[in-house]
Order: C-alpha cells, then structure tokens, then sequence
C-alpha cells in the first residue's frame, strides 16, 4: 500500500509460525498457504492452459522437461518477488522507482500493462468459449460477462474478504488431475519426456519452449505475490516491513519459501497434468494444431469421453476466475506503484480511484478485445511468449533489488537465493535469445 493509512486489523499475524498447540497440523499448513498459492494457480490461467494443451497435443510427452526445469526457478524468483514486498512494506515497482531511474519504471510499467491487458483479453475469450461450449450462447457476450463479473468482485469486496475467495478457488485446478486421470497414461513414455528427452534445436521447439517459459515464469505472477504480501503485512497485528526489524524475521521468510514452494508446485502439476492429458489423447492420433479453446476440449470428447471434455472446459472457467483478477490487480498496483497513487484492494474505490480505474480499465479493453474476431488460442499462445520476453527486465530489476542492502536492509538474498534468481534470469534470457535468432535466421 502506498501513501495510505493502514487498514485495520483482520487477523493475528504469526509471521509464519506454527501453531500446532492451537490446532492441527492440517490448520497450520493452511494458514502458511496465502500469497504463494495463488499466484502459482493464476499463473496457470486460460493461456497457461492454451499453451500447454498445445506444447502435449504438438509434441507429445517430448515438452514435460520443461515443467521439471522451470520448477526451481518459477521457487526462486518469485520468492524473490515476495520478500521485496514483504521486507520493504512497498510492491516491487515502487521499490524499482526508488532504484532506478524514471524511464526504466516506465517501460517496465508499460510492457507489464500491455501483456497483461492482452492476456485478459485472450482469458475472456477462452473462458467465453468454453462456457458456450458446456451451455450455449454467445461466446463475445459471455466474454464480457465474465469481466465484469470478475471486475464487480476485485473492486468492491475489500481484501480480507476477496483473499480467502482467491484461495478457495484455487481448489478448482485439481480438475486438470482429474482430466489425467481419466485417460490412459504411457507412464514410461512420459518420465522419459521428463527427465530423458530428447531436444530439437529448431525454431518450432524453442518458440514453445519461449511459450511454456513465459506462461510459468509471468511478471504478472511476480507482481502480485509481492503487492498480496504488503497486503497482508498491512492486516496483520505487526505491520513492520521485515527491514525494520532488529529480529524475528526468520519465521516470515520460513513461511514465505513454503508458500511459494508448494504454490509452484501445485502450478507445476497442473500444467504437467495438462500436457499429459493432451499428449495421451490428441498427438497419439495425429491432431497436433489447436486454434480454438473449442477445438481443444472437442477433440477431447470422442477419445476422452464426455467426462474428460467437461472437466477440460469447466477448468478454463474456473482459472479464468481466478486469473481475471490478478492480472487486472497486478497491472493496476505497478500503475499506482509508478505513479505514487494510493494502492490497495482493502480500500473503498472512493479512496484508490486511481488504482481501481486501471483495475477497470485494463478489464474493460481486454473485454473489448475479446469481441474482436481475433483467435482466442492464438492470442492466448502469442501472450505467453510476450510474457516470456517481458519477463527477462523485470527479473533483472527484481534481482538487483533483492541483492541490495540499500534497499532491503539485513534480509538482502543470500548466496542461494541470489544464485536461484540469477540462473532463472540467465536462463529466461538465454531462451528468449534463442528465440530471435532462429527468427532472424528463418
């Protein structure tokens, strides 16, 4: 939150520690679950979904490695994320303008709304589709429906309401196991794909590869785990930035690490059960090319079943849900961030009007663009490239950031951290690299 009063407290705040003598261990592992946890299940939005449906159905059970590899620095880098917000009380673009000079904030600012404008663009239309699909109507109207759905609940249930909603719906992704599940599974063949695969160095490889990078490692997802921490910093009982602090910050950072490790970790088995579930199905029979959300879950039905189909369809529905929301959030918190408005979820619209009008704003054109005839699958695969291009500056910043004492005080990353969110950064830069030169070359 910035340039505001903090609200009241809601809750008591633990920084992370266990209360086994106040409840039982399934309690206390509920109660570290937030942040981290959300952002790993909005990061496997309609596009997360698109691409990934795409990357199984295209090239088998040959992308899985990709899940495995992008694990440990999807842990990193937003952990990352999450302790610039959680040690300096502010989102990262309010730490990046203290930083860095005006013109930096302001591409990053632009790029990040820019992306996460299409992507909601393309998660209506793949959430519009998919509702046609179950019971009819028109795919655009649905669309619209659906943000403004999403845009009444963002801007006027405060956030120590709207963050247990979030977390709820997180639940609704395990439809995507459910969809593995109901299909039959060369196990051998998919560990081989994980752990084994074999590597194709030409440009429809690696613009996949870009594509499954840039769905998983989002600036989106960056932002908002680092923004919901200052959120719930400023709820808790002890609303102190962690670099404020003498000691006791060990327990937050504890939390913050099992928040985003399992956070990811749910992200990641989704995405794997996604591209499981298409490779089983779709690239055993020779259906390689997606181009519709409808396309993806209709050739599903006849060597799924109709169970498959449903669960398919009903999934893009529910992460959209979640997804909407955190991208119109995310967007609006770096606009506020960089333009020192008033930012956060738990105040009225009266008192952010800034905030809540890039909240609205971002909603409403990518509602627009949804009724365009653009082609909802394409959009959706092209945003996550986008996201992985995006991705390489902002993680850049973020590691410079974390890295200062300057800036975090005595919880600056260590050596492990520091190494984890460099790799990722080098790594995501290196794809990214690969990718416009197979372009330039072809």
């Amino acid at each position: 939150m910035s340039d505001t009063e903090r609200p009241s407290p809601a809750r008591p705040e633990t920084d992370g520690r266990p209360q086994a003598r106040h409840g039982h261990a399934r309690k206390t592992l509920l109660h570290l679950l937030g942040p981290g946890l959300v952002a790993g299940a909005a990061d496997d939005d309609p596009s997360g979904i698109a691409t990934y449906s795409q990357a199984g159905a295209q090239f088998g059970f040959g992308m899985l490695w990709t899940v495995v590899i992008t694990y440990p620095f999807m842990v990193a880098i937003q952990i990352v994320g999450a302790r610039i917000g959680r040690s300096t009380g502010e989102g990262i673009v309010a730490n990046i303008r203290s930083v860095f000079p005006g013109w930096v904030v302001t591409w990053l600012v632009f790029l990040v709304l820019a992306a996460n404008t299409i992507n909601i663009a393309a998660d209506l239309a793949a959430m519009g589709a998919a509702l046609n699909l179950v019971a009819g109507g028109h795919p655009a109207l649905l669309a619209v429906g659906f943000g403004l759905f999403c845009l009444t609940l963002e801007v006027f249930i405060p956030y120590r309401r709207y963050a247990p909603f979030l977390k709820l719906l997180t639940m609704v992704l395990l439809v995507y196991v459910a969809t593995a599940l109901s299909v039959h599974i060369p196990w051998g063949e998919a560990l081989r794909g994980a752990f084994l695969p074999s590597i194709a160095l030409d440009q429809t490889t690696i613009v996949m590869v870009v594509a499954v990078f840039g769905t998983t490692i989002s600036p989106y997802v960056f932002f908002w785990q680092a923004a919901e921490e200052v959120e719930d910093m400023n709820l808790s009982r002890r609303p102190h930035p962690l670099r404020t602090l003498k000691r006791g910050t060990r327990p937050t950072l504890v939390r913050i690490g099992i928040d985003t490790a399992i956070g990811m970790g749910f992200s990641n088995l989704i995405a794997a059960s996604i591209i499981v579930t298409t490779a089983a199905t779709l690239s055993v029979e020779g259906i390689t090319t997606i181009t519709t959300a409808s396309e993806a879950a209709e050739a599903l039905r006849p060597l799924a079943g109709d169970l498959t189909f449903y669960l398919f369809a009903a999934g893009i529905i529910g992460t959209g849900l979640l997804a909407v929301p955190v991208l119109a959030g995310s967007a609006a918190y770096a606009v506020a961030e960089a333009l020192h408005w008033r930012s956060s979820l738990e105040l009225a619209p009266a008192q952010a009007k800034g905030f809540y009008s890039i909240v609205a704003g971002s909603t409403f054109i990518g509602a627009l663009i949804a009724l365009s005839p653009l082609d909802p699958m394409r959009m959706l695969f092209w945003t996550a490239v986008i996201n992985g291009i995006v991705a390489v500056p902002v993680m850049a910043v973020m590691m410079v950031l974390v890295s200062s004492r300057k800036v975090m005080g005595n919880v600056a990353a260590g050596p492990v951290l520091r190494a984890g969110g460099w790799a990722a950064t080098i790594v995501m830069a290196g794809v990214v690299v690969a990718l416009f030169v197979t372009w330039s070359a072809g």
